[in-house]
């Protein structure tokens, strides 16, 4: 399996991409990853509304066995926020992290800033090589504290205009 680095997601074509995984290039997989270029942090579902409005004989089911098949390339990394359904990326093998909007669910990389990975070191590893370091920043989104700091008076001003 070759490490998958963080590239400009356009960059690389789906067929490229999937090869470079060691999987084989299927219509339904090109489709999975054009969905993922075009909506990072993405769920299953909202992948498959994607997929099947170029491959309308798509099922969910496939586009959940060709994420399933990603994961396990290296080729996506599967996220799951706490009180969502888990969600798929294509950057990958970087230890990015993530900037959640509690509110409205938006999600951001977010790059370590300080060291090299894993960027964290837990105070007591219990003998396991640490690998990864997975956190998730949990926050308001600009958008929303922007709703929220406008009030309810200013967002039916706001709606009449």
């Amino acid at each position: 399996m070759t490490p998958h680095t963080h590239v400009d997601a356009r960059a690389v074509d789906a067929a490229t991409r999937l090869r470079a995984a060691g999987l084989r290039v299927t219509d339904s997989r090109r489709a999975v990853v054009d969905a993922l270029i075009e909506r990072p942090h993405a769920s299953a579902d909202e992948l498959f509304a994607v997929v099947a409005s170029t491959l309308p004989a798509t099922s969910l089911q496939s586009v959940y066995n060709a994420l399933g098949d990603f994961v396990d390339a290296g080729l996506a990394r599967r996220i799951e926020p706490a009180g969502r359904p888990g969600l798929f990326e294509l950057r990958v093998a970087d230890n990015h992290h993530h900037l959640i909007c509690s509110r409205c669910g938006a999600v951001e990389d977010v790059d370590c800033v300080v060291g090299e990975a894993p960027c964290l070191t837990p105070s007591d590893a219990h003998g396991y090589a640490v690998r990864v370091a997975e956190v998730t920043f949990w926050g308001v989104c600009p958008a929303c504290t922007a709703d929220v700091d406008a009030g309810p008076g200013a967002r039916a001003e706001a709606a009449a205009s």
